[in-house]
């Protein structure tokens, strides 16, 4: 099996904003999509590790952007895995344009949880092994975010196409609830640049989520999403993007 999985990946329609740039969650859903391809060849796919009772889970993003992908561009992306942490089972991606420019680049944590009890399962313990690449390129594992005050509210529900195969909230989807935090006259003018996402608890159907979110001086979101009241308050997943000004319109 080769450490490093490489495959040529065309921006399609569905990938892409109402200004032909590809959406921030594509990123993730392409990452993802890539790790999932890989981990197939290594027998490590869903129906596999569901006949063991686990399933594939993102607690942690992070994304680097040098440049936006848009609409009709082949692009060429590689990933592989990197050494196992006692927690998580850490992947890399890169996204290359047509000339061999790198567009943008990704770390994933992904862990292995229980399919009945949706409990974490440590590596360790999983009888789970994936050989790690060290390559040199590699962006540091993203730390947590801590919670700060954030000034504005708005509340979603979890719907059905929210909803994964795991029957809980995808978390490209995520992604899109904080796009739309943000009106499209902003994202014309402006493009993210690097973001991170940590994912702390399932959402599931009919869950209403609280998210209080503030835009810094230098273009800086902050998003924090929640659920229940009081005692019963947790959070279910956090965001920092920074945005620059768009020079592409």
């Amino acid at each position: 099996m080769e450490p490093i999985y490489v495959q040529n990946i065309t921006v399609e329609d569905a990938y892409v904003d109402c200004f032909g740039r590809m959406k921030p969650s594509m990123m993730l859903y392409l990452a993802q999509e890539m790790g999932g391809r890989h981990s197939a060849l290594m027998s490590l796919d869903y129906d596999t590790l569901a006949s063991q009772r686990l399933f594939w889970a993102v607690i942690r993003h992070r994304v680097q952007v040098t440049r936006v992908p848009t609409l009709g561009e082949t692009l060429r992306m590689e990933t592989w895995p990197l050494p196992t942490t006692r927690s998580a089972f850490p992947r890399n991606v890169v996204a290359y344009d047509a000339k061999g420019n790198e567009v943008f680049r990704c770390i994933t944590l992904w862990v292995l949880m229980d399919l009945d009890t949706r409990k974490m399962i440590l590596p360790g313990k999983s009888g789970i092994v994936v050989a790690g690449t060290i390559r040199g390129n590699e962006l540091p594992a993203p730390g947590g975010l801590i919670p700060k005050p954030l000034g504005v509210g708005k509340l979603r529900t979890v719907s059905f196409t929210d909803l994964d195969r795991n029957g809980h909230m995808n978390n490209t989807k995520c992604m899109d609830w904080i796009a739309d935090l943000l009106p499209s006259q902003f994202h014309k003018s402006h493009t993210v640049t690097d973001f991170t996402v940590c994912y702390l608890a399932e959402a599931r159907e009919q869950q209403e989520l609280r998210l209080n979110w503030d835009m810094s001086d230098g273009c800086i979101l902050q998003v924090d999403a929640s659920t229940g009241t009081g005692e019963d308050a947790h959070r279910v997943f956090s965001a920092k993007l920074l945005f620059d000004n768009s020079d592409v319109l």
